[in-house]
C-alpha cells in the first residue's frame, strides 16, 4: 500500500466517518483509528526498504497516541515565526542514520531545500526540507517520536 493509496483510504474513512478500521493485505497490516480530530495510523508488515534505510526502526505499539501538539506551537506563530509541519504520518528521526548528529539544532541557520529531519512511513524514508531561509528557533519533535499529519515540527525565523 502506497502513500497515495493510505491517504484515499483515511479520507474515505473521515468521509464516512468509520471511526476504526483494519486491513491485511499479505504481509502487511494497517490499523487506523480516529479519535476527534486526531486521526491515528499504524502499520505492520515488511515494505520494500530504499537503499538508503537506517535499519529496523520502531512502529508505534498499537493503542498509543501520539501526544499533540505543544501549547509552546502556538506562542511561535504569535512571534510571526515559520511553522515547518509534517506532511505525512510516521516516526520522526533527527539525523541520517543512529549515532550520527543531527541536522539541524537549535541556533542554526538553514537555507531553502536544507534538510531537516526524516520521517519515515511505511519503511520509506523521507526527507523534510526547510521552505524558507532563516534561524532554527524551536524544535517540536524528538527523535523517535510518531508523528501525525500536520504536525508541527520547527519554528524557524524566517531572514529578512
Amino acid at each position: 500500500m502506497n502513500q497515495k493509496e493510505l491517504k484515499e483510504l483515511i479520507e474515505f474513512l473521515i468521509e464516512k466517518d468509520i471511526a476504526e478500521f483494519e486491513l491485511e493485505r499479505g504481509d502487511v497490516k494497517v490499523k487506523i483509528k480516529r479519535a476527534g480530530e486526531h486521526t491515528v495510523v499504524y502499520t505492520h508488515g515488511e515494505m520494500p526498504r530504499p537503499s538508503a534505510g537506517t535499519g529496523a526502526e520502531p512502529r508505534p505499539a498499537p493503542g498509543a497516541e501520539s501526544p499533540a501538539a505543544p501549547p509552546a506551537a502556538v506562542e511561535a506563530v504569535a512571534e510571526d515565526l515559520h511553522i515547518v509541519k509534517s506532511p505525512i504520518v510516521g516516526t520522526l528521526y533527527e539525523s541520517p542514520s543512529p549515532g550520527a548528529p543531527p541536522f539541524v539544532k537549535v541556533g542554526d541557520m538553514v537555507d531553502v531545500g536544507q534538510v531537516l529531519c526524516i520521517v519515515e512511513a511505511m519503511k520509506l524514508l523521507n526527507e523534510i526540507e526547510s521552505d524558507v531561509a532563516g534561524e532554527i528557533v524551536k524544535k517540536m519533535g524528538s527523535n523517535g517520536q510518531p508523528i501525525e499529519y500536520g504536525q508541527e515540527l520547527f519554528a524557524i525565523r524566517a531572514k529578512k
